[in-house]
């Protein structure tokens, strides 16, 4: 059985640290007929820094839908791309996915590359457990938003957001309206880079010490989940003998 030719790679890139490139993303990025990128500017400036020369081509939220029909035609003729975004793996909050699909429909070959995500280093930083866990992007701006929220009130897994900057403070106030004031929670910014932070508490904690503290760059935010009730020695006898008449 012959490998089929991977048309698509989605390569992840440093999410603040340039060192964190793989010697296998610089290959590919290399070796690619085109790097399909998020923003041209922000990738042309790694490139260069990597020393990289190869064909840029813009593929981003706005122009996806239109692109993607094109960039599978060009695929069947044999071109092979690279996805990046700005930082960290393509499609995870960012556009991705609706290439991917379209590709694998046409039966053609893509393989994601391991590299840089900001939510396992959030994760693993915050001290929260990490056997289980739900990761939910970015919350809806508006509409949306606290159906959202209050969906996840039960959620007994540690949650992972991301944020920006200027709507932390809101989201720790909506979150501890609808989990509580004392869920443990932590925020990480600007991970892997010189002014890399992970502030640890509840989230009232967080919220004053953010109201007094400049807030900046990249942030994910991790939540505690809700504790899972324990079975008590009474509810396990009644579950095995059933109740008392």
């Amino acid at each position: 059985m012959t490998e089929q030719q991977v048309s698509l790679f989605l390569v992840p890139v440093p999410i603040g640290n340039l060192k964190d490139i793989t010697l296998r993303a610089l290959e590919t990025l290399q070796s690619v007929n085109v790097i399909l990128a998020e923003d041209t500017r922000t990738t042309g400036m790694l490139l260069k820094h990597l020393e990289i020369t190869n064909n840029l081509q813009s593929y981003h939220i706005f122009n996806e839908h239109k692109a993607v029909e094109k960039l599978v035609e060009r695929m069947k003729k044999g071109e092979v791309f690279a996805l990046v975004s700005d930082a960290g793996t393509p499609a995870i909050s960012d556009p991705g996915f609706l290439l991917v699909r379209e590709v694998i429909a046409a039966g053609l070959e893509v393989q994601c590359l391991p590299g840089p995500t900001a939510f396992v280093p959030a994760l693993v930083n915050s001290g929260l457990p990490n056997d289980r866990f739900v990761f939910e992007g970015f919350l809806p701006h508006k509409k949306g938003r606290k159906t959202r929220i209050d969906a996840l009130t039960e959620e007994s897994r540690t949650m992972i957001f991301y944020e920006s900057p200027h709507r932390l403070l809101k989201t720790l106030a909506q979150l501890a309206e609808a989990f509580g004031e004392d869920r443990q929670a932590c925020v990480s910014r600007e991970i892997s880079k010189l002014h890399e932070e992970n502030v640890r508490g509840t989230l009232v904690e967080l919220i004053d010490y953010y109201e007094n503290n400049p807030l900046k760059g990249e942030i994910v935010l991790t939540v505690e989940g809700k504790a899972e009730k324990k079975e008590s020695k009474e509810d396990k006898r009644k579950a095995k003998y059933g109740k008392e008449e």
